[in-house]
C-alpha cells in the first residue's frame, strides 16, 4: 500500500508540487473568503470541497499542462502579457474546480509511469 501512495501522490516532483499547492490554497482562500462575507456564510461543505480541490489540483493541472504540451510541442507563441495571464487564470481556475473530475486521470497515469519505470 505505500509503494501504491509513493507511486501515485509522490510522483510529482517537490517543487512543483510545492508550487501548484500555493496556487491551489490561494483560490482556495479566495472562495473561502467570499463564501463567508455573503449572508449564509461559510459551510462545512464549502470548506470541505475546497480542501479536496486545493488538495488534488496538483494533478489535475498536471494531467492539463502534460496534454497542452503534447498537443503544442515545442512552438512557442508571442502574444500579449495580460491577455496571456488571464487565459492562465481562467485554466487554473478550471483545473481547481474540476480537480475532483480531472486528478484521477493524472494519478493514474503516474501510477502506470512509475510502474514501469521501476521494472
Amino acid at each position: 500500500m505505500q509503494q501504491f501512495f509513493s507511486k501515485t501522490f509522490g510522483g510529482l516532483t517537490p517543487s512543483y508540487y510545492i508550487r501548484q499547492m500555493i496556487f491551489g490554497s490561494l483560490f482556495a482562500a479566495s472562495i473561502i473568503f467570499m463564501k463567508a462575507r455573503s449572508p449564509s456564510g461559510v459551510t462545512f461543505d464549502v470548506i470541505s470541497l475546497a480542501l479536496v480541490c486545493t488538495l488534488l489540483y496538483p494533478y489535475s493541472r498536471f494531467v492539463y499542462e502534460s496534454v497542452i504540451g503534447y498537443i503544442m510541442g515545442n512552438n512557442v507563441f508571442f502574444v500579449n502579457a495580460p491577455l496571456m495571464l488571464m487565459v492562465k487564470v481562467i485554466t487554473m481556475l478550471m483545473c481547481w474546480f474540476f480537480a475532483i473530475f480531472i486528478a484521477p486521470v493524472g494519478l493514474a497515469y503516474l501510477y502506470w509511469h512509475h510502474s514501469r519505470q521501476a521494472s
